[in-house]
């Protein structure tokens, strides 16, 4: 068993030596270390809600965004829709994915991973979001099929010329919708035409924050908007990473252009006061 454990391990070495010499041409010590588990700030006077696009300003609010007087309109409508019970331009309600930006908020822990030509950004929130950053140094394609995270295009920068990566910065394109920054329903523009810069670097002072300065073109802006956001490391070596499935004890659904919720008996009830019951055309009435 020894002579056949050996006989493996000088085959599998073998077989690795035969490989290209540009498969081992990554090295990690060029790049900043973003292994491990990252959380989102959040300001501590924001009380209640999930996390908000711009994470200095209270969710539910226009978060000083540069609205066209048409998208301030319908977010204002948005507001009053869910005071009322109902879900506004919140489209994650019923299990769509969040996409870009929302997913940056980073609802659940982040993970970052670094490879020689595509970094990948993971949040499992509502779903398994593997964003793909392509590093390779590839063109825009001339057709994107349009995806709610889009598709990413970044570039690795030495900006202190010490030999060494610290900055990734990445463009974003090609969406598909409905979408909004956050779940208060603070909207995008319908036509999902938005672009997003984004620079990502650890702070210099504080190696376990991380920085994420995005900036939005969005044809319902009057102009670009920048955020900055942060997150920190977990410090465990071993974090507990949570799965969420969002259609797992999910309570909210869509019918037609309604909102309703499943009780906790399984039966169908309103979210509003007055709302009537969905359409049983296609069901029998005793």
């Amino acid at each position: 068993m020894l002579i056949r454990g050996a006989m493996g391990t000088l085959a599998l070495a073998a077989m690795l030596s035969a490989l290209p010499c540009g498969a081992w041409a990554f090295d990690d010590a060029m790049y900043p270390d973003l292994s491990g588990q990252w959380i989102g700030n959040r300001m501590p006077s924001c009380k209640g809600g999930q996390p908000s696009f711009d994470p200095v300003k209270c969710w539910g609010t226009t978060q000083d965004a540069p609205l066209t007087p048409e998208y301030e309109a319908i977010f204002k409508a948005n507001l009053v829709d869910q005071a009322a019970g109902g879900q506004g331009t919140n489209a994650t309600s019923t299990c769509l994915a969040p996409g870009m930006p929302m997913v940056m908020n980073a609802h659940s822990p982040m993970e970052i991973i670094v490879l020689p030509e595509t970094t990948y950004i993971r949040v499992d929130h509502i779903r398994e979001t593997r964003r793909r950053v392509f590093t390779d140094g590839r063109p825009w394609p001339h057709e994107i099929e349009p995806t709610f995270d889009g598709y990413s295009i970044g570039a690795w920068l030495d900006t202190d010329g010490d030999g060494k990566y610290d900055t990734l910065e990445v463009e974003t394109r090609g969406f598909k919708g409905p979408r909004s920054y956050d779940a208060s329903g603070l909207p995008l523009h319908r036509d999902n035409q938005s672009m997003f810069k984004e620079r990502f670097y650890l702070d210099k002072a504080n190696p376990n924050l991380l920085h994420d300065d995005i900036t939005v073109t969005d044809n319902a802006l009057t102009k670009p908007w920048t955020v900055h956001k942060s997150y920190r490391r977990n410090q465990n070596p071993r974090p507990i990473w949570i799965e969420y499935t969002c259609a797992e004890g999910q309570q909210l659904m869509r019918i037609g252009d309604q909102n309703y919720m499943l009780s906790a008996d399984g039966f169908l009830m309103p979210t509003r006061k007055g709302q009537s019951p969905p359409d049983l055309r296609y069901f029998r009435k005793n």
